[in-house]
């Protein structure tokens, strides 16, 4: 059964500089494919594709939604999803870091930078968020206040520790199995 998503996060960073490196990435394989004598070998290769798939992983991939019952964060290699009822604490720094069964979970599409994250934040509790990420904090406090209070389970109470051993986690197989073949494929072109 999928449930149906409730609300979608944009991204804050990383987006057009991975664009940029996917791009550069391709140029490379499209030369090395072109002419296999211009010094675009198999190293190297290798090397694009393997550094590709991190660009992918690390700018592209990532992504951050609601459903009806969870929050759902796509990292690097792995979709984790949290049931919204279990969710204890949320905090927007330079990664969203979400805690929920005892346990903390982080989440790099929603951030502040680095001066933002400095400064530290300039507004009180129920006000009207002052940043973007401000507005992602609070608007999943709310939906997890909500959907704990719909199950009638309290904060911090036993109900929403165990509730939040319901996490799931989800390898991102193609991005691991990539990954892991251009390694491979990088030290074999090397070993030739």
């Amino acid at each position: 059964m999928t449930e149906q998503v409730v609300e979608r996060f944009k991204p804050t960073s990383g987006r057009i500089m991975g664009t940029i490196g996917l791009v550069l990435v391709a140029i490379a394989l499209v030369l090395g494919l072109l002419d296999p004598d211009s010094g675009f070998g198999g190293p190297v290769l290798a090397g694009a594709v393997g550094l590709g798939v991190l660009t992918w992983a690390s700018s592209l991939r990532p992504a951050m939604w609601v459903t009806t019952d969870s929050l759902v964060m796509r990292n690097m290699f792995d979709t984790v999803t949290i049931p919204l009822a279990a969710i204890e604490q949320v905090a927007v720094q330079q990664v969203t870091a979400v805690r929920a069964g005892d346990r903390r979970y982080i989440s790099p599409v929603v951030g502040r930078s680095l001066r933002q994250a400095m400064k530290g934040r300039r507004h009180t509790e129920g006000a009207v968020p002052a940043s973007y990420a401000d507005m992602v904090e609070q608007r999943i406090r709310h939906l997890a206040d909500e959907a704990a209070a719909a199950r009638g389970i309290r904060p911090r109470s036993e109900e929403q520790v165990a509730l939040g051993r319901e996490v799931r986690r989800q390898p991102a197989w193609a991005e691991i199995v990539l990954l892991v073949a251009a390694v491979v494929g990088f030290v074999i072109a090397l070993a030739v």
